[in-house]
């Protein structure tokens, strides 16, 4: 999307007007429980219309703006505030590995800093083991990626220490102070930027990529 006069365009809900029965809460996570409290719209020369809905929520009264615009059978929306709650993982990262990631990010959340730490740990491995990773532990394949060039040494050195970070959480000394909030929110951000190299930018790039045409339709060589 180049422009906001694109929302709703090629993507987006069932249904030309706003559907409020699963916007959540950013405040209390309640779904759908809203009543109207203001609305104003914009439009531009070819008639297309964009909204702008203030929801307040009936279970604890907070506001919620919805930016949102429909045509076409479907529209599109934007919140702000959003819930700062992670639900799911990217479409373009495999299972497991997402799931691995969303208990680090909801261990966050509850501030579980050494049990974010493991997971953290364990969805990189996953990760790596999905790209076909070689060795018999963490260390080796962090490594073999290195060497075969699918890490770069900055993500390598990045990667050990989430290694270390999550091994020292799963292997806790007597005298061992907890995991800190900075240390395991920063280990966590890379991970996410590292499934987004190894995973949502290659997803990206295949939809980009020109479909083969027919043997009819192929155009002549330039």
């Amino acid at each position: 999307m180049d422009s906001w006069w694109d929302l709703g365009e090629w993507s987006g809900m069932r249904g030309n007007e706003l559907a409020t029965y699963d916007i959540p809460c950013a405040f209390c996570d309640a779904r759908g429980n809203f009543a109207e409290h203001h609305h104003s719209e914009r439009k531009n020369a070819r008639g297309k219309t964009l909204n702008y809905d203030i929801l307040k929520c009936e279970n604890c009264g907070n506001l919620v703006m919805v930016f949102w615009s429909g045509g076409n059978g479907i529209h599109g929306r934007k919140l702000v505030p959003w819930p700062l709650k992670v639900e799911r993982a990217p479409e373009s990262w495999p299972a497991g590995v997402g799931n691995l990631w969303l208990q680090a990010r909801r261990s966050l959340q509850s501030e579980s800093w050494d049990a974010a730490a493991v997971m953290a740990r364990s969805s990189l491995q996953a990760a790596l083991r999905h790209v076909k990773a070689e060795g018999t532990s963490l260390f080796q394949e962090i490594e073999s990626l290195g060497s075969r060039g699918l890490l770069p040494p900055t993500m390598v050195d990045w990667a050990h220490a989430v290694r270390l970070f999550g091994n020292d959480s799963a292997h806790p000394k007597v005298d061992q102070k907890p995991a800190s909030k900075k240390e395991v929110t920063e280990a966590v951000r890379f991970i996410e930027f590292l499934f987004e190299y190894l995973f949502e930018l290659p997803a990206r790039i295949e939809k980009l990529r020109p479909k083969p045409q027919a043997p009819d339709q192929a155009q002549p060589p330039v």
